[in-house]
């Protein structure tokens, strides 16, 4: 069934018990839709009511991610009104914001948003992919794609936020090669360095250091999951997972929701590569649970390498090389003639 646009939402809502019709709202053609004409005499100084008004768009643009459908028009509120409302109210915005994101339906939610200009004030960077890629591009519009992860993202926090910044370096960083290929080379990188400068800007994120790590170790990694190869070692799935560490269950949740293909065959094809890498991360813990890191023997070898008669000084050494692995320094079970090779590269290191 063909998605509702917004327009069409909202001539639905007006059937609904809570539906209004707010009768000065004059409609525009297109994109903008459901946004009046804004007032010419808006005051360029806020006051109190404006500041309430911004705060309505932004608890309207909630209600509609909630319920998944408007009930009343939305009403464009001045710039200046909303940048207020953030200096005023940063917690209560901050809360309205991620009922937009949780919602059963973030993409009204994130429309609302738009139209009522306070996503051009709250999250510039964001609104910056509004029509950026189109036809004449040859690349998927970007905005659609994000909004689209953002509501096939888990109701995880941490997994829907980062959904809703993970592009945003693709602005910066598209190219076009003598082919006509567009590329967005390193747009993890520098969508990382916009998320920190959006930070610095809003403290957003501030109060919940966790929260705000996360989706910047997200939003850097995104891409990881998704360049897996079922020829990848044992020892480069285990490398992963180990750099992953904590956030990997929410990588593998952003990486599914990242696939937005229409293409049925290659929808099925991203996500079965993906649940292929999650089953064999999850079979190579169980087994690394059972065996340790260091091959039988090691012991002996290195005493016979570096002529140590059985003491404590083994053990010591054991204990050095399983920390090298647990850092990805060196791979675990291998034969103990590369132990021994390690430990005779840096004999200062294991106190020899």
């Amino acid at each position: 069934m063909r998605a509702l646009s917004c327009a069409e939402r909202y001539v639905r809502a007006l059937f609904h018990p809570c539906g209004l019709m707010l009768r000065s709202a004059t409609l525009h053609v297109g994109r903008s839709s459901l946004m009046p004409e804004m007032p010419s005499n808006v005051p360029s100084t806020p006051n109190p009511s404006n500041i309430d008004r911004a705060m309505d768009a932004i608890e309207l643009a909630a209600v509609a991610a909630e319920k998944g459908r408007l009930v009343q028009m939305v009403q464009a509120v001045h710039l200046e009104d909303v940048r207020a409302a953030l200096q005023a109210h940063p917690k209560v915005v901050r809360a309205k914001l991620d009922r937009v994101v949780m919602g059963e339906d973030p993409e009204l939610g994130l429309d609302v948003l738009l139209d009522a200009g306070v996503l051009r004030v709250v999250f510039p960077e964001v609104h910056a992919m509004v029509g950026f890629g189109d036809g004449e591009w040859r690349h998927k519009d970007v905005w659609k794609h994000t909004k689209q992860v953002v509501r096939q993202a888990v109701p995880r926090l941490e997994v829907r936020w980062a959904s809703l910044f993970h592009d945003i370096g693709k602005v910066k960083t598209r190219s076009i090669d003598p082919n006509g290929k567009v590329h967005f080379l390193g747009h993890a990188e520098v969508g990382t360095r916009m998320f920190d400068k959006l930070e610095r800007r809003l403290g957003m994120f501030s109060p919940d250091p966790s929260l705000r790590d996360t989706v910047r170790f997200l939003v850097l990694h995104h891409l990881r999951a998704n360049q897996y190869d079922p020829g990848w070692t044992d020892s480069a799935v285990r490398r992963f997972a180990r750099e992953l560490g904590a956030h990997l269950d929410d990588l593998l949740c952003l990486a599914r929701a990242d696939i937005t293909t229409k293409r049925p065959e290659k929808k099925r094809k991203g996500l079965n590569q993906i649940e292929e890498l999650a089953g064999r991360i999850t079979s190579l813990a169980a087994e690394d649970a059972k065996l340790p890191p260091l091959p039988s023997g090691v012991g002996d070898a290195v005493m016979k390498a570096f002529g140590i008669p059985p003491s404590r000084k083994i053990g010591e050494i054991k204990k050095l090389l399983e920390e090298a692995i647990a850092k990805g320094e060196i791979d675990e079970r291998l034969p103990s003639e590369d132990y021994v090779a390690f430990v005779a590269k840096d004999k200062a290191r294991f106190g020899l």
